[in-house]
């Protein structure tokens, strides 16, 4: 990948005050305001003695992510090929790919920098303690990241302006946070629903996080779930995506 394309792609991004707010703060905004609550900071027992604003740590950690994969990402990488760009581009040295992977990295790098946002401002305002399998969290938060942006490849595949881009992104995201436990946590999910939610992949995201967050190593069958979404995602992105 061209590191020059990966700067100029970094400094537009930074031009965009709203993704970086909606991509990057908005997610520990929320996580702020509901921890603001009383009732949040107080054990609840039918959670296994966790708060509630223990369980919404992951939470807010996904929702950068999915904010990458359902709305920022398809919005560029469809606005590109609308304008033509990638189609100049290829009678350029700098092929499009170079261009579409340096778009991934920054919006991948600063989704993934907004959970780290997610994770201190948890620990250093409300005493959330931090996973206590890093390493089965680090690849949860790796996988959910991979299915994202494979997610939002496919979403620019399918659409052929930015404004069908919104339409479908929309349509995805909503579901998307409630199966991630925005309204509701999955812990606090009837067991049927939680079942049917483990099987999307910020369903599995949000289980395999909290598990790593509790000191267990994430199941193997959320884990499963997130790598065989990121590699049907990418399949279908792959055969789908048009340069123009």
């Amino acid at each position: 990948m061209n590191t020059a394309v990966l700067r100029t792609e970094f400094r537009l991004f930074r031009r965009e005050p709203a993704a970086v707010f909606w991509m990057f703060l908005f997610p520990t905004l929320l996580l702020v305001i509901l921890g603001s609550i009383p009732a949040f900071r107080q054990a609840d027992p039918s959670m296994g003695g966790l708060r509630p604003i223990d369980a919404y740590v992951p939470v807010a950690v996904l929702i950068a992510l999915l904010m990458c994969g359902a709305q920022s990402l398809p919005q560029v990488l469809t606005g590109y090929r609308e304008r033509g760009i990638l189609r100049r581009m290829s009678a350029t040295p700098v092929r499009p790919v170079a261009l579409l992977s340096a778009q991934m990295t920054v919006q991948g790098g600063v989704a993934l920098a907004s959970a780290l946002l997610a994770l201190l401002v948890g620990r250093v305002v409300f005493d959330v303690r931090l996973p206590q399998q890093p390493g089965g969290y680090l690849l949860a938060l790796l996988l959910a990241a991979a299915a994202a942006l494979a997610l939002g490849s496919v979403l620019s595949a399918l659409s052929r302006t930015t404004k069908i881009a919104g339409a479908i992104g929309s349509a995805v995201f909503f579901p998307m946070m409630f199966c991630a436990g925005v309204w509701l946590p999955v812990q606090n999910m009837p067991h049927t629903l939680a079942r049917v939610v483990g099987c999307t992949p910020f369903g599995a995201a949000a289980e395999a996080l909290n598990q790593a967050a509790a000191g267990d190593w994430p199941g193997w069958e959320h884990l499963g779930v997130l790598a065989l979404w990121a590699v049907l995602l990418t399949a279908g992105a792959a055969r789908w995506f048009r340069w123009e």
